[in-house]
């Protein structure tokens, strides 16, 4: 008799259903999701129990299993830590775009990029990634946990640096007048908007990184202020905002010399401004 081997696809794979549980009473809406990526990241059942229990106290996910999946990337994500958002890739497509077109007018070899407030360096390390690593990066927190995440994410690229500082400080002097390309994912949120964010961001996640002061364009109007000196002529900034504030950010971006726009995603709910400085 003649063997036939079996076609038939493997069973996906199911987690535990104490974990699945524990979770969903917990609140967790991807329950069998998260056991699943709970599964996979321990090490131990002891470790497993441990992970689920922290999830289930309300630590984000990601601060759990220690990474972040960001524009089809895998980055590191440590305790404390700004948890890339899905709606930030929106960004990070304007910025490529944008890179690319400084790749092909401008005399340099490759496009200088910097990422301010960078996180975990994960739109760094998405923008340049996408340019196949043809580009000269420069990423800057003024947190220090945000940092090692960010060295460790963008450890594998060779013209990539990232610093500690407050904003422009934190940069080398000599890139003033060249940055083709300056990504700025400031904080937003009006700051007597922040006790009304979800806890996972309002516990787990640093201060620093969600208030955007009275108004949310605080970080922002710091940022409009210096980016003319330190873009190059054509160059741009790209920063997110929400839709409620882009006109006002629009303004304020307008009124520092830059020649702003408003993009949005609207299944992302993602807005971005872009702001170029005149060649």
């Amino acid at each position: 008799m003649t063997h036939h081997p079996d076609t038939t696809p493997s069973p996906a794979p199911s987690a535990r259903p104490d974990l699945v549980a524990r979770l969903r009473t917990a609140g967790c809406v991807f329950a069998e999701d998260e056991a699943l990526l709970l599964t996979e990241a321990a090490r131990t059942p002891a470790e497993l129990d441990a992970m689920t229990d922290r999830r289930a106290a309300g630590l984000p996910l990601e601060h759990v299993v220690g990474w972040a999946r960001f524009a089809g990337l895998r980055t590191v994500v440590g305790p404390g830590v700004f948890v890339p958002r899905r709606r930030t890739e929106f960004l990070v497509e304007q910025a490529v775009a944008r890179a690319t077109a400084a790749r092909g007018a401008g005399p340099r070899p490759s496009p200088l990029l910097v990422d301010l407030c960078c996180g975990n360096g994960a739109v760094g390390l998405a923008v340049a990634t996408a340019l196949h690593g043809r580009a000269r990066l420069h990423a800057a927190d003024v947190d220090p946990a945000a940092v090692r995440c960010a060295r460790r994410n963008l450890a594998g690229l060779a013209q990539a640096r990232v610093h500690r500082g407050d904003l422009f400080a934190a940069l080398p002097t000599a890139l003033r007048g060249h940055v083709d390309v300056l990504t700025a994912n400031v904080p937003y949120v009006p700051s007597a908007d922040l006790p009304l964010l979800p806890p996972e961001a309002r516990d787990h996640e640093p201060r620093t990184a969600l208030d955007g002061g009275p108004d949310g364009l605080a970080l922002l109007r710091r940022v409009a202020a210096h980016a003319p000196r330190w873009l190059a002529p054509g160059g741009c900034l790209l920063t997110e905002t929400s839709e409620a504030q882009a006109e006002a950010a629009r303004t304020l971006l307008t009124d520092a010399g830059l020649t702003a726009r408003i993009a949005r995603h609207a299944p992302l709910d993602a807005t971005v401004l872009l702001a170029e400085r005149a060649t």
